[in-house]
C-alpha cells in the first residue's frame, strides 16, 4: 500500500475533547486517547494501524483509553517522565525526540509544567504542528491544577515561542468561551473581533475551532498577551492587579479571573 503525506484525523469524544491521530493513509499514531472506543472506531473507518501511544499528562480524559488500547493493539505507550502515569514504555523529559519510523515522523519534547507538574508538549517542526495537551488552549490556557503561575507563564512563553504558522491542536473545544473572556480583557482588540466571528461561524456549522495557530494565539489569546499595556491596564481597572506588578503575579490575577468569569 502506498502511503500518503501525513495528515491528522480529528476524533471527538467525551462533551468537548478531541482526539488527534496523525497518520500517512497507513500507519498512525494517537496523542492523548482518553476515549479507546473511539479511536479504535476512527482506525476501523479510515483503515489504519496503531503504530503509537503518546500522552502528555496524567488526567482520565487523556490517558483513559490507554489500556483496552494496549490490550487490542500490542503498542508502546510513550509520555512524561515525572507525571504519575503507569505503564509508559517510554519516559520522556524536555528536550527528547520520539522518532516514529513508520510515519518518517520526529516529535520534540517540550516540557511545560502549570497545569500538571509533569505535562509535556509535542512539536512536530517539518510539519509545524504543535500537539499541547491542555497547556496551551484556543484563545486560553488550562487551569492551574498543580503548577505555579510562574511556571505556566514559562510554558506558555516556549509554546509562544514557535513558528507563528504553527498548528496548535490542544485537547478541548473550549474557544468561543474562551474568547468571550478574552474580548472583556482586550474590548477593542480588532483582530480578536474578527476572530470570535469566524470562530462563532465554525460552531455554527459545528466545525472544530481546533487547530489554531501560534501566530493567532499570540495576537488574540490574553494568557499570551500578559505583557501588553491593554491587558494590563484593564487588569489594573477591573480591581484585579495594582500596577507594576511582576508578569507572574499579573498572569495568576489573570488566570483566577477567568476561572470565576462567566
Amino acid at each position: 500500500m502506498m502511503t500518503q503525506p501525513l495528515s491528522i484525523l480529528t476524533v471527538p469524544a467525551f462533551d468537548d475533547n478531541y482526539l488527534w491521530l496523525a497518520h500517512n493513509g497507513q500507519h498512525a499514531i494517537v496523542i492523548d486517547p482518553g476515549d479507546a472506543e473511539a479511536i479504535v472506531q476512527a482506525l476501523a473507518q479510515h483503515n489504519l494501524q496503531l503504530s503509537t501511544i503518546l500522552l502528555t499528562h496524567h488526567h482520565p480524559d487523556h490517558i483513559g483509553g490507554v489500556p483496552a488500547l494496549v490490550e487490542k493493539f500490542k503498542v508502546p505507550v510513550y509520555g512524561p517522565s515525572n507525571d504519575g502515569i503507569t505503564g509508559i514504555d517510554h519516559a520522556l523529559n524536555d528536550g527528547d525526540v520520539v522518532s516514529i519510523a513508520e510515519l518518517d515522523m520526529q516529535l520534540e519534547v517540550i516540557a511545560v509544567p502549570g497545569h500538571t507538574l509533569g505535562h509535556i508538549a509535542y512539536y512536530v517542526a517539518k510539519q509545524a504542528w504543535l500537539f499541547c495537551g491542555d497547556t496551551l488552549f484556543a484563545g486560553g490556557c488550562g487551569r492551574l491544577f498543580e503548577g505555579t503561575p510562574a511556571q505556566m507563564l514559562n510554558s506558555l512563553d516556549r509554546l509562544a515561542a514557535l513558528p507563528d504558522d504553527t498548528a496548535v491542536y490542544c485537547a478541548h473545544e473550549y474557544t468561543l468561551s474562551n474568547l468571550r473572556f478574552a474580548q472583556e480583557v482586550e474590548p477593542a482588540n480588532q483582530a480578536l473581533a474578527s476572530r470570535i466571528q469566524s470562530e462563532q461561524a465554525k460552531r455554527e456549522q459545528n466545525t472544530p475551532t481546533i487547530p489554531s495557530q501560534i501566530g493567532l494565539e499570540k495576537q488574540t489569546n490574553p494568557f499570551l498577551r500578559i505583557r501588553e499595556a491593554a491587558v494590563q491596564a484593564r487588569l489594573v481597572a477591573a480591581g484585579k492587579i495594582f500596577a507594576d506588578q511582576d508578569d507572574a503575579s499579573n498572569f495568576a490575577a489573570l488566570r483566577e479571573w477567568k476561572n470565576t468569569y462567566r
